[in-house]
């Protein structure tokens, strides 16, 4: 081995620790630019997912304003509903005491003209009394007021309230010997039930 070899294996190691170090480093700044890129994509793609985020909650915020304006219109109308039922309810009631009042109105009337006699003839002072009350069933009937009991009818306990009870071979077994007083239906509900005197 002679003096240049020697010299020139010197020098080629230097060059190749010269060379790792180049290599490494342009490694490590090839690294540190992917990595940047890395970083850059990275924060580009979550700048998106915060973009779609905030376009969702914002259509989510809408749904929920209109979900809320909704929810408000039917409590809003569920309300004047209320109001509205009650009103006509209330004005229903005072149509009907007016109209039974209209209906009894004669009938007051009249027993008012007939009181003026009472003291005259005893004869024509009865036959108006019984004449006014003739016009009562009439006037009941514009109501829908029917009147029931009557001697001979067969006991119903729905629509009568016996409170005698008698023996008498003549009448047949639960039949109305007696009516005490009348009873009074509107259409099918009982008003008052007719008090009577039961047979057998």
């Amino acid at each position: 081995m002679n003096n240049t070899d020697v010299k020139n294996e010197q020098d080629a190691v230097p060059e190749t620790e010269e060379v790792k170090e180049t290599a490494a480093a342009e490694e490590e700044t090839k690294a540190e630019d992917k990595c940047k890129k890395d970083k850059k994509s990275d924060a580009k793609k979550l700048k998106a997912e915060i973009e779609e985020l905030k376009k969702a909650l914002e259509a989510e915020k809408v749904r929920a304003e209109e979900a809320t304006d909704k929810y408000l219109r039917v409590v809003a109308e569920y309300d004047n509903f209320r109001k509205r039922s009650q009103k006509e309810k209330d004005a229903v009631y005072g149509d009907a005491v007016a109209d039974t009042v209209k209906g009894i109105i004669p009938i007051i009337d009249n027993l008012q003209y007939a009181q003026k006699y009472q003291d005259g003839d005893r004869e024509k002072f009865a036959e108006g009394v019984e004449l006014i009350l003739s016009k009562v069933p009439e006037t009941l009937e514009k109501m829908n007021i029917k009147m029931f009991g009557e001697a001979g009818e067969q006991f119903n306990p729905e629509i009568h309230n016996a409170v005698f009870h008698m023996e008498d071979e003549t009448l047949g077994e639960n039949v109305i010997a007696e009516v005490l007083q009348c009873g009074y239906m509107h259409g099918d509900k009982v008003i008052r039930y007719a008090m009577v005197k039961v047979a057998n």
